[in-house]
């Protein structure tokens, strides 16, 4: 029987006898191919990485019984599997197409585990920026409202990691009883391979073009957003910015009940915001902007969008007041570091590309900004950070690889510094700036050319500037 199509206790059942291939062996792979174990699959682990990049992780999932195929995957007899599972930092390769000519459906782990939680409704969110914060949102409101979410995906835990086992519960592993929702947020890569996806809620929050090194187009990289709306019902909510016809595309792709949120004022719009007020329309629910704690244009669309998507079990207007009152984002998603000699400096490392950048930009209440900009280039145009920086630059600091590519987009439109460290680089937008001015980290390309990841690059800055701090004059 193909495992195509199946979900619930018939997909629970198939996988006991089955042979399933996890491509990628990171956090969600990992996740996948212990579960597929667990459930009685064969399982065949593969990834590019050798054996002694994967360390513990590879002794650990043998030790489960996962066979390996590591540095490569010509080992791992994908045309022999009955499911593959592929994770999403793996794009296409020859063989992996081979064997899904041949019949073998290939699926994420997000599919995956949502296939075997079918009885747990699903709270989607992707966008080109803020999924992050708009996700911890909606879980914060949701909790507060009495339900008991599971918050994960793209971000924290994986969900195959709460899907129930054979036998007594295991340690850390609470088992679907302990959550009553699903609330994910979801990269474009992840949303590649779900077929049978089915959101109870979903939103697309925003649209810029990212990630052309991996997609053929902004085209294709938007239709993978889109795939949380197709198998959408009239049961369903589909969240979008209201007046985004690109956003608006997408929605429209299942049946859902299409729920447009920005700009007060705007066609189309059911929740939205103006100056002092975010307002839900439908509900009669009015919150003033002062009492928020997330600050910026892009986070009262944030809010919209959480509001927008928790609306089905979020009931008392107060109970929402309280959580936005208190809820302050996360860790380098513009986040304020420090004042130093009379300049704010902010961490948004999270701001990977030119539209989370932008958005950054556009959002701070300076006059003007330094930017600390670069990394690995992500192949997309720089000329809406441009425009945003002839608004409302005072310099800008480059570093990483796509420094070249950045300096030759902003041109003279700012002065701009180049740096080889993130130290280096605090010091250069503090000579730069000025009083009341910002120094803002959003990178507008991912950090693997220096860093880790984003949280390394962020938690750097921070460092640099507290150094700053407690190095002279301007840090007082």
């Amino acid at each position: 029987m193909s495992l195509a199509s199946l979900s619930g206790e018939a997909l629970r059942a198939a996988l006991g006898t089955s042979r399933v291939v996890v491509i990628g062996l990171g956090a969600s792979g990992r996740a996948a191919a212990t579960l597929c174990r667990q459930l009685g699959a064969t399982v065949v682990g593969t990834d590019a990485a050798p054996r002694e990049k994967l360390g513990v992780v590879a002794a650990e999932l043998e030790a489960l019984g996962v066979q390996l195929a590591l540095g490569g995957h010509d080992a791992a007899g994908l045309e022999r599997a009955d499911l593959i599972v592929v994770s999403p930092g793996v794009p296409a390769f020859e063989a992996l197409a081979k064997a899904e000519a041949r019949g073998v459906p290939a699926i994420g782990e997000i599919e995956l585990a949502a296939r075997l939680l079918p009885e747990l409704p699903i709270v989607a969110i992707t966008g080109s920026n803020g999924k992050s914060t708009t996700t911890m949102l909606v879980g914060e409101l949701l909790a507060a409202s009495g339900r008991r979410p599971f918050v994960g995906g793209n971000l924290g835990d994986p969900p195959a990691a709460i899907v129930p086992r054979p036998g007594p519960p295991r340690s850390g592993q609470p088992g679907a009883p302990a959550h009553d929702l699903l609330v994910l947020e979801i990269s474009s890569f992840q949303a590649e391979r779900m077929p049978l996806f089915h959101p109870r809620c979903a939103a697309l929050l925003n649209l810029s073009p990212n990630h052309l090194d991996r997609y053929d187009s902004y085209e294709a990289y938007g239709r993978a957003k889109g795939n949380l709306f197709v198998n959408q019902g009239g049961d369903d909510r589909a969240v979008f910015p209201a007046g985004d016809a690109d956003c608006e595309r997408q929605a429209k792709r299942g049946g859902g009940e299409l729920v447009g949120f920005g700009r007060l004022g705007e066609p189309g719009v059911v929740i939205g915001f103006d100056e002092a007020h975010i307002v839900d329309t439908a509900r009669g629910w009015t919150f003033d902007r002062r009492s928020l704690r997330l600050a910026g244009e892009h986070n009262a669309m944030n809010v919209c969008a959480a509001l927008a998507l928790t609306s089905p079990w979020s009931t008392d207007r107060a109970v929402a007041a309280e959580v936005l009152a208190r809820f302050q984002g996360l860790p380098h998603r513009v986040a304020h570091v420090a004042d130093v000699g009379g300049v704010t400096y902010y961490d948004d490392s999270k701001g990977t590309s030119v539209g989370a950048a932008v958005a950054a930009i556009v959002g701070l209440p300076e006059a003007k900004i330094v930017l600390v900009a670069g990394g690995r280039d992500k192949l997309g145009s720089y000329d809406p950070l441009v425009e945003a920086m002839v608004a409302r630059g005072r310099g800008a600091v480059l570093i990483g690889e796509a420094a070249d590519r950045l300096a030759a987009a902003l041109g003279d439109a700012v002065p701009l510094r180049r740096a080889s460290s993130m130290g280096e680089a605090v010091r250069a937008a503090s000579e730069l700036a000025r009083p009341g001015d910002a120094v803002l980290l959003s990178p507008a390309c991912s950090s693997f050319d220096m860093f880790r990841d984003y949280k390394h690059r962020g938690d750097a800055f921070v460092e640099a500037v507290h150094e700053l701090r407690g190095a002279g004059p301007r840090g007082s």
